[in-house]
């Protein structure tokens, strides 16, 4: 994600999960939701069994929220994708 001057701060976050299909999954899960704000903006993708996250907002405020909500947010889908991978699913 290029970085702008109405955008400065940044946080690129890789999660290392125990597979590339709980990678997309929960990167197809969480793409479905667009930040709330328009101050922030938000990418997902995958490399293998790695998560990556990219986030520009406007103001480190704005990042933190951002950031804490979607933590929450991939609490959720992967409490869901570990008990289904378990279960075989």
């Amino acid at each position: 994600m290029a970085t702008s001057t109405s955008f400065p701060c940044t946080l690129t976050l890789s999660i290392p999960l125990p597979s590339s299909h709980l990678a997309t999954t929960a990167s197809r899960a969480l793409s479905v939701d667009a930040e709330l704000s328009p101050l922030v903006r938000r990418s997902l993708s995958t490399d293998e069994s790695t998560l990556r996250v990219e986030y520009s907002a406007t103001t480190n405020r704005m990042l933190r929220v951002a950031v804490n909500g979607f933590f929450e947010s991939l609490g959720v889908v992967l409490a869901k994708g570990y008990k289904d991978e378990v279960a075989g699913r």
